[in-house]
């Protein structure tokens, strides 16, 4: 499978199939932090994922993938950091605010910064089409952040502070696109990349969640809670693995900004199994967000 991925790099096919992996992202990352959000503690829920897609990975990483290159250890070094950065603030920002609220924010900031980030790092450019459809569909998602934020009624006060943190959260967004994009083109394999990032990556959230479970005076069962763990570990295994792949066989910005129709599918989620309300401006402010989205696919 490998050789045949990198046959389609820079090809129409391969275009053709980086767009449909950054949509799956998208559906599968909505689903990812509606999973964080929901019954468990953010905090809690994050380490039994993390736990379980290092376990998961580690035999692939170190068994069945080539191994990495030398020049990779510092890569995954740095996707280390990064990723632990992201997952600290967005697990506070979810702790704070409602998921319609914050998540619209922290993907919002996300694609505009990885544009401009990806035109230094990789040379890629935008044609004057697609630089609107990325405003048409930022503007969707911030406008419907804002109008969920003014039909929140509960902890107004703390709401503030999430969408501060949602916001420095979507700059990390763009920062770690941006890198592991560079890093699954440093290496030769890009399954390599993938295996070793979930093993290196499920190491540390795993120790912050079992302290914060010590401090909580009613503790989860965690039979219920892994299997949720289990479950997100293959979304995020698919999720991140299809954004990721995208990243490598066509422009890393366009697949950024067509993730962001997430924005879209979390609202959907929220409405369905979050019983967070979905009204006509937010079905606008939806169609809005979809519609750049295309804008940027049929500009280029």
């Amino acid at each position: 499978m490998t050789d045949w991925l990198l046959t389609l790099e820079g090809t129409e096919v391969g275009h053709q199939l980086a767009l449909v992996l950054a949509i799956v992202a998208a559906v599968l990352h909505a689903v990812f932090g509606a999973l964080q959000k929901g019954r468990y503690d953010p905090w809690i829920m994050r380490g039994a994922i993390d736990i379980s897609y290092c376990v998961i990975a580690m035999p692939f990483a170190l068994f069945v993938v080539p191994w990495p290159e030398p020049h990779m250890w510092p890569i995954f070094a740095g996707a280390f950091v990064i990723h632990v950065a992201y997952k600290m603030l967005q697990a506070q920002a979810y702790s704070l605010g409602a998921f319609t609220v914050v998540y619209p924010v922290v993907r919002g900031t996300g694609p505009l910064f990885t544009v401009i980030a990806a035109y230094f790092v990789f040379s890629e450019t935008f044609a004057p089409m697609q630089w609107f459809g990325v405003f048409v569909l930022i503007s969707g998602i911030f406008g419907l952040a804002g109008y969920n934020y003014m039909k929140t009624q509960v902890d107004r006060d703390i709401l503030v502070r999430a969408l501060m943190l949602a916001c420095i959260t979507g700059g990390t967004v763009a920062l770690y696109t941006t890198y592991d994009a560079y890093g699954i083109r440093a290496t030769e394999d890009p399954f390599t990349f993938l295996a070793w990032f979930f093993m290196i990556d499920g190491l540390f959230m795993p120790i912050v969640a079992y302290r914060h479970y010590q401090t909580m005076e009613e503790k989860p069962a965690l039979v219920p809670l892994f299997k949720r763990g289990v479950i997100g570990a293959f979304i995020a295994f698919a999720s991140f693995g299809s954004i990721m792949m995208a990243t490598r066989l066509d422009k890393v910005g366009e697949a950024a900004v067509l993730r962001e129709t997430s924005a879209v599918f979390a609202a959907v989620i929220g409405w369905l199994f979050l019983k967070e309300t979905v009204g006509p401006r937010r079905l606008i402010l939806m169609g809005l967000i979809a519609t750049g989205a295309v804008v940027v696919e049929l500009g280029g």
